[in-house]
């Protein structure tokens, strides 16, 4: 073999590996963003239960206000949702947000007149719609983060990644207090 044919394989290979590095950072480029898009996400749908929990708490306080322990979590909901920075802030408040449907559910109960409010109930609505898609996105982030956190540990892309400070992506998990069933008691 001359040694111009070895230059050539050389630059051959050189320019594969080049190829092969641009095309990996930009796939793991993507990939961050989709993570990113759909953490941004979670966020839009927390601003806007945070925006909707003013309008409810004023509709309930007309109807239940003695009811003082409903009124400071609604209070410590929408201060979650707005102030969540991090993965485990968002989770934190979007468990409180499902923790708050929850008990205003419960209290429709105690007040039969609450139920039949019609802004009430369209303003539960919307706040039991956004929870859902709250659900929605934190499963869609979770799976952007699950092929994120693959493509970045597999060889030979995990080069590349620790090369450009590409780092593995947290999940959201459920709340503790989400493994725990309630109890079902029917007067027995």
């Amino acid at each position: 073999m001359n040694q111009k044919t070895l230059i050539w394989i050389v630059v051959g290979i050189i320019i594969l590996f080049l190829v092969y590095g641009f095309s990996t950072y930009n796939s793991l480029v993507a990939l961050n963003e989709k993570v990113d898009a759909n953490l941004s996400e979670i966020d839009n749908q927390l601003a806007r239960a945070a925006e909707l929990l003013p309008n409810l708490e004023a509709t309930v306080k007309g109807y239940a206000a003695h009811e003082k322990g409903i009124f400071s979590d609604i209070a410590k909901a929408r201060s979650l949702m707005l102030s969540a920075g991090t993965v485990s802030q968002r989770d934190e408040a979007a468990g409180e947000l499902s923790n708050l449907v929850g008990r205003l559910l419960m209290l429709t109960e105690n007040y039969p007149n609450l139920k039949a409010d019609a802004q009430f109930s369209q303003l539960m609505d919307e706040l039991a719609g956004t929870a859902n898609r709250i659900t929605v996105a934190r499963r869609d982030y979770n799976e952007a983060v699950r092929k994120y956190n693959t493509r970045i540990k597999t060889f030979p892309t995990n080069i590349v990644a620790r090369m450009f400070g590409f780092t593995e992506k947290d999940y959201f998990k459920a709340p503790e207090n989400a493994r725990t069933f309630p109890k079902v008691n029917f007067g027995q």
